[in-house]
């Protein structure tokens, strides 16, 4: 049995998803459905049974589960606004290090979800404690246990892995309403007015042009399935494609990716911006100070160990997302 937590959220119904995909169906997804419409997330997916994340914790604690072979820990608050630090430490930072004490006792692998929020600022995204420095509780509660990690790599009892997510993107994101993707809240806007916004310049950079690491989802699920499968690995990990992108080239290939499938002729980012299908509203204050204008993940540590998969580029992936939610009859309504 593996356990994935989080299982009803993007990335974790996604990897339940890619274990179906390899023919693994002997899976206890864990979540909270409280917001009763994430049910479609699992029910995409070929499940053997439900614990709510209550219930699954007091069982780690009780010892009074057996047969699990691994645990993928996605369950977290990934609100980065989000300012109760009583919550957040609780529900990232302390259930994180209940599961990796009863994975280490029971000899059980255990990847779970870290974030490229625990380098800050930056500018520099590598796998070491010099270049990370949280901006917000969101980042430090992943950070925290990641050092609880590093004190414990020489005496690791069974594999645990930390992968590092930068911007991820793709289907299954519907229920994240502002948490969702750049591409997810720009596909809306499109759909409902015709164009997109994106902040205006700001720290150095220019209009639409602060960057960052965007990752379709599926790819992350490749890199959580080859730790997975390679259970002599352990250690924290970058989780991006190792190129940054402006935000313009979000915007630009998802509006040209709605027009495709409208049968309309692709616009060069200029035409789009010139026909008012790009607009640029100024950099929100609260934000200042508090915001990542440029991240790229350095995959020296990730190829070191083997991994050898392509990820995808930003006008790929998010063409890949569009047909998905086309395929789907997703895609968000609107007359413009």
């Amino acid at each position: 049995m593996i356990i994935v937590t989080g299982a009803a959220g993007f990335i974790g119904s996604n990897i339940v998803m890619g274990l179906n995909r390899r023919g693994t169906n002997q899976i206890t997804a864990v979540d909270d459905l409280s917001n009763g419409d994430q049910f479609v997330n699992l029910a995409r997916g070929d499940i053997a049974d439900y614990l709510h994340k209550d219930e699954f914790r007091q069982a780690i604690r009780d010892n009074a589960l057996s047969g699990i072979e691994a645990i993928i820990h996605q369950g977290a608050c990934s609100d980065t606004t989000e300012r109760d630090g009583h919550y957040m430490m609780d529900n990232n930072y302390r259930v994180t290090r209940e599961l990796f004490h009863y994975c280490q006792e029971q000899r059980i692998p255990f990847i779970y979800a870290s974030s490229a929020a625990v380098y800050g600022a930056g500018p520099h995204y590598i796998e070491a404690a010099e270049y990370e420095a949280p901006l917000n509780v969101y980042g430090y509660s992943k950070y925290l246990f990641d050092q609880v990690l590093r004190r414990h790599l020489a005496d690791l009892q069974a594999p645990v892995v930390g992968l590092r997510y930068f911007n991820v993107y793709g289907p299954n994101e519907q229920h994240k309403g502002r948490m969702a993707s750049v591409a997810s809240h720009n596909m809306q806007q499109y759909r409902r007015n015709g164009s997109v916004r994106l902040f205006g310049g700001w720290d150095g950079y220019a209009d639409g042009a602060q960057q960052r690491d965007f990752v379709y989802v599926d790819d992350v699920v490749d890199v959580n399935l080859f730790f997975l499968d390679n259970p002599q690995l352990s250690g924290i990990f970058n989780c991006g494609t190792g190129q940054a992108q402006p935000f313009n080239d979000v915007a630009h290939a998802v509006i040209n990716g709605l027009r495709r499938l409208d049968g309309k002729t692709p616009l060069s980012l200029k035409a789009q911006i010139h026909h008012g299908a790009i607009e640029y509203i100024p950099f929100p204050d609260d934000l200042k100070g508090r915001y990542q204008s440029h991240t790229q993940a350095d995959l020296t540590q990730l190829r070191a160990v083997g991994y050898t998969g392509d990820f995808k580029g930003v006008a790929d992936g998010v063409n890949c997302y569009i047909d998905v939610l086309a395929q789907r009859q997703q895609l968000p309504t609107g007359d413009y």
